[in-house]
Formats: structure tokens, C-alpha cells, sequence
């Protein structure tokens, strides 16, 4: 939830945005096509030319990637992710495959990502799509070559987390699942270490971040029932919005796209704040909402934990419900996710994990993350569920239940904070998804899911 772990929290954002790639000089580059045509695409990206990019859409996009995703869509975001990134430097190949590389990437403001490439397996080898993973440790990348078979696959995983839990760098559950069928899934360590409370199944874990993507899926929800529109300003719905020019500048498609200028509402006074004291969304905007914008909207793009808190609010006054019971009457119960809901602190939820982070450097102790937490999620994350739920939820979004758009080329999400991280990976070409819930801090679920991912049979 806090900046320095949620960039990586909207994964489904930046790969939206930049899920894009091109050919080099011609239908055929030279050795491996999707290192090449990464290449190509980080030269126009880099040249600052939507035409450029354009031309590269138009000519070197795979069609069925095209119909996903039009080209004119992906050069409207362009330029509020250039402000963001700056630029995207490649730094070195990680592993490359037949149809697929993967490359450490650094951007001009300073992130480190991991690209994956993927393009069509047959000639010409067209992009299909570049996702982007942020990464907290790119000197320690480790791509492995993917498994022949689906009880490969399963047997690796089983081996590597049983490792990981015996070295006390895991604790959660691992679900993975191909075509909506469970393949495996299996929990690990402890949900209350003093107490000697083993991890289930059905353990509901902190979301983070994740639960922007529920956020983002009521605000279009709301849309489609004539409730609002994505261009409406922050005023029509909270005339009292105490930032006067944000109130009348910024709209509900700057507050999803994180393009808003809004700042964080952590802080000195969110630090300053009695936690228990924060548990509503009204309780959240004081602690940002007055400031000043910190760019014009949508000129930049900066990632916003208080535009998430403002669209929460935003949908309490269209629905004219509280954010909380409009997401649980109209995103979880649909979807059958019986075990998922932003729990108060000290609510006494059965079965659910602590929190646990490492008290200084790593390797320090592992202790409670309580004295980090508000007494309630929001809007911009810090909800609960279980491994089960969020299959669930993919699945909604796979069969159209759900609505989000540009998740044609799957689903990456992320959060993560002291004592939280939590991942959840859909690639709908292969038909895999991958969901990891801890209790750990960052980057426990994120470097478990990449394994998984890099496995996947081709």
C-alpha cells in the first residue's frame, strides 16, 4: 500500500498502457524476434513520437492484438506515460525463448522493470504483448526454462515453496489453475506465528493494493448504469472537495489512470494519525485531500493511493451506498467471493493471516505489522481474501461478469507493504492464472509468482 512497495500494485495499468512492441526494419528481424522487436518498440517509445509508435502499431502488431486493443487507444496513452517513465533503457537480457524473452529494463525516473515479450509462435512472429513487472531486486533475476507438462510444473512448484517455507522466506498459499481448473494449491507457514497457527487454504490474507482493481471495476459498473462518466470532474460528485482546482480539474478518468496529480495519503498525517482512528473513506481524505496538485492533470502519471481514496468515494455518492457495502453487494457476492471484504483491525475475523515484517534490515527479526495499519482498508487497498476468491474474480473478468477493459492480454496485480504481498497473474493465451497471497513483506509473493510464470509449459 505504501509508495515504495505499490508500484508493482497496478500492473493491469502499466500494461495497458505499454503492452505494446514492434518489428525491427521488416516482417522478419534478425535472431530472436521478440528481443527484436522489444527493441524496435524502446526506440520509438524512446523517440518521443506518437507517429513513430503508430507507424510500429499499425505495421507490426499481431491483428488479433490490434482487435484487443486498438492502436489509437494505445498512442492516447502514450504521452502521460513517457512524463512518467522518462525513458525505458534496456540493461540486460534475462532469458530468451523461442516465442517469448525476458529483459531487465530500467526507466529515466529510475524504476526497474522486468519486461516479458511475448509474439506468435509462427512466422512473421508479430507482437502479442510487453507486460511489465516492477522489480525490487534486479541483481537477483532468475528466469528458469519453462516445464514440459502441467505435473512438471506442479512438482517444481511444490518443491520450490516447500524450500522457500523451510527457509523461512515464505508464508501463504499457492493456488495455481489452467482453464479455470485448480492444478494446485497448497498453504504454507504460519497465519499467528506465537500462537503456532498454521496457514489454511481459506486463510484470507491482506490484498494491498489489489483492491484498486475492485475499485476500478464498480467505477465502471457505475458507467454502464448511466450513474457517471469517466470524463465527469471530481466536483460534480463532492462539491466540498477541498482542493478547489482539483475539484473542478480532475476527472474520474485522471483518478483511474493515475494521471490526477493527487497526491499519497501517507504521510506525516497519516504517521501522525491514530490508526484506529481511520476507518472510513471519510477518515482518509483529510490526509491529502487539501493539498496542492502535485502536476497539472494529465500531464503526468504518478502512481495515487488518494485518487483511489477520491474514487471511493465518488462511487459512495453516485450509488448513494457506503463504498464498502456497494463493493461487497455488487463485485463480491456476483462473483461467488464469499470470504473477501475490507475487515476492520479489530474485528475478530476468524481464520484470517497476520502480518509479519522484518524488523530492520533483512534478516532482522520477523514481528507484527499492526502499528502500519489503518483500523480499515479503503478504496486504494488493504482489503482481505482468500486464494479461492480471486480465482474467482478472474474468472468473472474471463467470462464477462465483471467489466474491465484492456484485460484482453491478461491480468497482472500487485500489493504489497510491511507484512503484505499478495500477486495475481492471468496470461488468457495459455490459459494459466497464478495467485499468491502472504503474510510476508515485498517481494515474497512477487518473486514466487515469477517462478511459477517462467514455468509455465510453452
Amino acid at each position: 500500500m505504501r509508495r515504495g512497495y505499490s508500484i508493482i500494485a497496478l500492473l493491469v495499468v502499466l500494461a495497458a498502457i505499454l503492452n505494446a512492441g514492434a518489428a525491427a526494419q521488416g516482417s522478419n528481424p534478425a535472431g530472436p524476434p521478440a528481443t527484436a522487436r522489444l527493441k524496435a518498440y524502446l526506440d520509438a517509445f524512446n523517440s518521443g513520437s506518437p507517429d513513430k509508435l503508430r507507424e510500429f502499431f499499425l505495421a507490426h502488431y499481431a491483428e488479433s492484438a490490434l482487435k484487443e486493443t486498438s492502436v489509437e487507444q494505445r498512442v492516447g496513452r502514450y504521452a502521460a506515460t513517457k512524463s512518467r517513465l522518462q525513458s525505458i533503457q534496456l540493461q540486460k537480457i534475462v532469458a530468451e525463448r523461442p516465442a517469448e524473452t525476458f529483459v531487465l529494463a530500467k526507466a529515466g525516473n529510475g524504476q526497474n522493470f522486468l519486461l516479458r515479450v511475448r509474439v506468435e509462435k509462427e512466422p512473421p512472429h508479430k507482437l502479442l504483448y510487453i507486460f511489465f513487472e516492477a522489480v525490487d531486486d534486479p541483481d537477483n533475476l532468475i528466469i528458469p526454462d519453462p516445464k514440459a507438462d502441467d505435473q512438471e510444473l506442479t512438482a517444481a512448484v511444490r518443491t520450490f515453496i516447500e524450500a522457500q517455507t523451510q527457509a523461512d522466506e515464505f508464508s501463504g498459499v499457492v493456488l495455481v489453475a489452467k482453464n479455470g481448473q485448480v492444478l494446485f494449491h497448497e498453504a504454507y507457514g504460519f497465519a499467528d506465528r506465537d500462537k503456532k497457527i498454521p496457514n489454511r487454504k481459506d486463510t484470507k490474507f491482506n490484498l494491498g493494493s489489489i483492491n484498486k482493481i475492485f475499485t476500478r471495476a464498480a467505477i465502471h459498473q457505475l458507467e454502464k448504469k448511466g450513474k457517471l462518466g469517466l470524463d465527469d470532474p471530481i466536483g460534480k460528485f463532492l462539491p466540498d472537495y477541498p482542493n478547489r482546482q482539483a475539484a473542478e480539474k480532475v476527472t474520474i478518468r485522471h483518478l483511474l489512470d493515475m494521471t490526477s496529480g493527487i497526491g499519497d495519503f501517507f504521510g506525516r498525517r497519516y504517521d501522525a494519525t491514530p490508526k484506529d482512528k481511520i476507518r472510513t473513506l471519510q477518515d482518509y481524505l483529510p490526509l491529502f485531500a487539501d493539498l496542492p496538485l502535485e502536476f497539472e492533470p494529465g500531464t503526468n502519471n504518478r502512481y495515487s493511493n488518494g485518487g483511489y481514496i477520491v474514487l471511493g468515494a465518488i462511487i459512495e455518492k453516485a450509488s448513494g451506498m457506503d463504498y464498502y457495502a456497494y463493493i461487497r453487494e455488487n463485485i463480491f457476492k456476483p462473483c461467488g467471493m464469499l470470504d473477501t471484504d475490507s475487515y476492520a483491525r479489530d474485528a475478530g475475523i476468524p481464520n484470517l493471516a497476520l502480518g509479519y515484517t522484518r524488523e530492520g534490515r533483512s534478516g532482522g527479526a520477523r514481528v507484527l505489522n499492526h502499528a502500519t495499519l489503518p483500523g480499515r482498508g479503503s478504496s486504494a487497498g488493504g482489503g482481505y481474501s482468500i486464494a479461492q476468491d480471486m480465482l474467482k474474480y478472474v474468472m468473472a473478468l474471463k467470462g464477462g461478469k465483471i467489466f474491465l477493459p484492456d484485460i484482453a492480454n491478461g491480468l497482472g496485480i500487485a500489493g504489497g507493504a510491511p507484512g503484505i504481498n499478495s500477486v495475481v497473474e492471468w496470461d488468457p493465451r495459455r490459459g494459466y492464472i497464478v495467485i499468491v497471497l502472504t503474510n510476508f513483506d515485498p517481494p515474497t509473493a512477487g518473486q514466487a509468482a515469477r517462478r511459477i510464470m517462467s514455468w509455465l509449459p510453452d
